[in-house]
């Protein structure tokens, strides 16, 4: 049993012993690198876990796969950020540390199955399985899991995919577990809670450019592309940009486009602008629970986390797939991920490589922002 210090793996190891399992629990300890700074330590996640641990009377192992994920997740979550998209290490994380590394690790230990505290389900038919959704709408996690094959969710077990959070929360406080009130883990999890930008600083480098916004008019500079993701409204360092309002409204600025070539960052106002909006997207590097792809037709889709199913219709291409979307989607970001339904079953997905771009920007004058002087100092 993954056993992370949260409520939900606390829960779900619970449940598992009263159902005649015998339990043993794992804590994955992913990164090392400034681990007892303030903002993402796993000294105090693990002390959380053994004490969950020690409530339910079961064994606890501290496994450390930093290594791995260097190797498999980080290296590829900053290759994808020098090219100018916006991956999902999470997605990738599950695929290759929780249910491959260590799911390895438990098979090496005699372990007949593998359980975490995903909000998401497994179902067996004829021989295949299939991986539905969480019960809980506010909470189902199949998006992340979605690169899960056959043999992994052969060997894997949620425990509290058929609960509510609110329940899971109430079963914590019930049989006493000291994490019961625990807050729920944001961010990704080798950032923590440190702003997300001074995190990359450190990792890549600045190449700063201008930002434009549909007219064509230069609004303010950029520190670097690889900062800034479509849809994005805060520390754009643009807000209130005098005589720049081109829609009259007041609106916040959102980054519509990232223009690799001359590296430039454009902006629109308003969420709902045209810009932001794309019908449809294509999407490589996939996989698929079944092992097949499903066949050409209409189906749901998620771009992103916590987004409501999306009507569209799948179509095959050389790369990968294409999805034509009954009704735009917002702010569609390549190096995110693609996931498919057919309902509740997560049938799998792609990493987007491609959306709708914005219309030609139209040739107009160049109106830049104006610059702070120095003071002069009078001569002596």
């Amino acid at each position: 049993m993954g056993l992370s210090g949260g409520v939900d793996s606390a829960v779900s190891a619970w449940l598992l012993k009263q159902q005649g399992f015998d339990v043993v629990g794992i804590f994955m300890k992913n990164w090392e690198d400034d681990d007892d700074s303030a903002y993402c330590s796993s000294n105090v996640d693990f002390v959380d876990a053994a004490a969950v641990a020690d409530v339910i009377g079961i064994e606890i192992e501290h496994v450390n796969f930093a290594a791995e994920y260097k190797d498999r997740v980080f290296a590829e979550f900053l290759r994808e950020y020098q090219a100018g998209r916006t991956p999902n290490p999470d997605i990738l994380c599950n695929a290759e540390i929780k249910f491959k590394a260590f799911l390895d690790h438990a098979l090496r230990l005699g372990a007949d199955k593998i359980a975490t505290g995903h909000y998401a389900r497994v179902r067996e038919r004829e021989g295949r399985f299939e991986l539905l959704k969480g019960l809980d709408p506010a909470k189902d996690q199949s998006y992340f899991l979605h690169r899960l094959n056959q043999a992994q969710l052969s060997k894997t077990l949620f425990p509290v995919g058929e609960l509510a959070k609110t329940e899971v929360r109430r079963i914590a406080a019930q049989i006493g577990l000291p994490n019961a009130k625990k807050k729920d883990s944001t961010g990704i999890c080798f950032i923590g809670e440190r702003p997300f930008r001074e995190f990359l600083d450190r990792y890549l480098s600045r190449t700063p450019g201008p930002i434009v916004d549909d007219t064509g008019a230069e609004v303010g500079r950029h520190v670097g592309l690889s900062f800034y993701t479509l849809g994005q409204r805060q520390g754009l360092g643009i807000g209130g940009v005098a005589g720049h309002d081109t829609a009259g409204t007041h609106q916040p600025w959102y980054v519509a486009h990232k223009d690799l070539a001359t590296n430039t960052l454009h902006v629109v106002q308003g969420r709902d602008h045209a810009w932001l909006q794309s019908p449809w997207l294509e999407a490589d590097d996939l996989s698929w629970v079944a092992g097949t792809p499903p066949v050409p037709g209409a189906y749901a889709a998620k771009t992103r986390y916590r987004q409501a199913d999306a009507a569209c219709t799948l179509a095959a291409t050389a790369a990968g797939f294409r999805l034509d979307f009954a009704q735009p989607q917002w702010a569609v970001t390549a190096g995110q991920s693609a996931v498919l339904y057919d309902g509740e079953v997560c049938l799998g997905g792609g990493v987007i490589a491609a959306a709708a771009l914005p219309p030609v920007v139209p040739a107009a004058p160049v109106r830049r922002m104006g610059r702070s002087r120095r003071p002069t100092t009078p001569a002596a």
